[in-house]
């Protein structure tokens, strides 16, 4: 899997028809998404619950882009193995969720997987400013996690120019998580990110009977994104 900081889009399967989760992975693939993105929630870390590994291994066969897993759960260290036997090619890991950071990372990528961390909105870029080199990808909640549909954290912005800063030339994906709209991803991809986590705003307004929406709502992000690099509107 090669790097390049080009915009991706990743759809949050938790906007998706639970009951079709296959095709609607397929569904998006085929509407242009770069990734999917799978939120897996404990009801403990997160007041909520959602997948386990099973569901992972399940829909690992539909997806042929990247399958992107975020681990909202507290403790992690023990369900990494089977996470990465389920097929995730990016493993991302809560950096409140456990108190030795350096060695969860280290057993992300001795699994197989690329490892990534999340911040929590009150988290400050430098909980993570000795574990670089640890580090795949960096996800910076603009939602506080545990539910989809929630409202961008404007604030979260400045913390993504801090933590692009940090990376410097390192092969670091910088993913933002909560709010992504037309409206919202401008300013967070000025600000460094390169991977864009949309829920409702990919699935609204369609299914895998009709699933043009869902190209329609990923070429309106990709849109916006272009259309404020070059100084026009949309």
């Amino acid at each position: 899997m090669s790097f390049d900081r080009n915009v991706k889009i990743a759809p949050s399967i938790l906007s998706a028809d639970f009951a079709d989760f296959g095709a609607e992975c397929r569904a998006i693939e085929a509407q242009g998404c770069d990734w999917v993105h799978v939120d897996v929630m404990d009801g403990h870390f997160v007041p909520n619950i959602t997948f386990g590994p099973q569901l992972c291994k399940a829909i690992r066969p539909h997806i042929k882009t990247v399958m992107d897993v975020h681990l909202m759960i507290a403790p992690v260290d023990q369900y990494i193995e089977a996470f990465a036997q389920a097929g995730a090619d990016f493993l991302t890991v809560h950096a409140e969720a456990g108190p030795h950071l350096d060695r969860t990372l280290q057993a992300v990528r001795a699994a197989g997987a690329k490892a990534g961390v999340s911040l929590n909105p009150s988290t400050p870029p430098e909980a993570i400013e000795f574990v670089l080199d640890r580090i795949d990808l960096i996800l910076v909640m603009t939602v506080n996690p545990g539910f989809g549909g929630q409202s961008f954290i404007e604030a979260m912005v400045p913390k993504i120019e801090r933590l692009r800063a940090m990376v410097g030339d390192r092969p670091i994906h910088i993913q933002v998580d909560g709010g992504v709209t037309p409206l919202t991803a401008p300013a967070v991809v000025a600000a460094g990110a390169d991977v864009l986590v949309a829920g409702s705003a990919v699935f609204r307004g369609g299914s895998v009977n009709n699933p043009a929406p869902y190209g329609e709502n990923i070429s309106a992000i990709r849109n916006a994104v272009a259309a404020a690099s070059a100084g026009t509107s949309v």
